[in-house]
């Protein structure tokens, strides 16, 4: 009997930090750079499902959002793209790289007050990253980049819906370091690796290069997969 050729798992590679951090800009040059050395990639990122991002966008610039509901439209965003585009991904041997996972739910619903535990059950059975890693920023260092890039704040992002303060860069400073330490409790715990994400980008990538390495190593190269399906 013919045998036939099945493809390996994927990986999961999730980047976590606050605003600011500088892991979007990370996750982008490693998908770039892994790219180059040949490995199927694909790119996630919070709050981006084709289905559920608009209904979200409307209900925050509405502001209607109260903490649960806000909880629930996120949680419907992130397991609308799990199912549909990243576990037919891994299943089928990608490199997925994650600009936030289930992390970022856990931080800003319980920094809203929500039950932790609670939070953690809407996202029971979720995969596992294979590497986690959290971009640790003084929250003062991240406000100054986004200044500096001229980002304007939103109401939900600065954290307004809960902070009671009415500037929205003291409010985003708040929400930042109630954020900062959640991350770092989460670290203590195991579920991140921390990297010091004011080191110059060139280090930033050689650590990520390193760390993901013995992870990748027996995942085949796209040209693999291609020549092993024509064969």
């Amino acid at each position: 009997m013919e045998e036939h050729y099945t493809r390996p798992s994927g990986r999961l590679i999730v980047v976590e930090g606050t605003d600011g951090s500088g892991k979007s800009t990370a996750i982008e040059l490693l998908g770039n750079w892994l790219k180059t050395q040949g490995y199927p990639v694909y790119r996630t990122a919070w709050n981006s499902s084709p289905l559920i991002k608009p209904l979200t966008r409307h209900a925050k610039k509405q502001q209607w959002l109260n903490p649960a509901a806000y909880s629930l439209l996120h949680a419907s965003d992130f397991f609308d793209r799990l199912n549909r585009l990243i576990k037919p991904r891994l299943h089928s041997g990608f490199l997925v790289l994650a600009d936030r996972w289930v992390y970022t739910a856990w931080v800003r619903d319980h920094v809203r007050g929500l039950d932790l535990e609670w939070i953690k059950s809407l996202y029971r059975d979720v995969p596992q990253p294979d590497l986690a890693i959290y971009f640790s920023t003084p929250p003062d260092v991240a406000v100054d980049r986004l200044k500096h890039a001229s980002r304007k704040l939103k109401y939900y992002e600065s954290g307004q819906d809960i902070s009671g303060l009415r500037d929205r860069w003291n409010s985003f400073l708040w929400l930042q370091e109630q954020m900062r330490e959640s991350y770092l409790a989460l670290a203590e715990q195991g579920y991140l690796q921390v990297l010091d994400a004011t080191l110059p980008i060139a280090e930033q990538q050689k650590i990520l290069r390193n760390q993901l390495a013995p992870i990748i190593r027996d995942v085949p190269l796209l040209s693999q997969f291609l020549d092993n399906a024509h064969s």
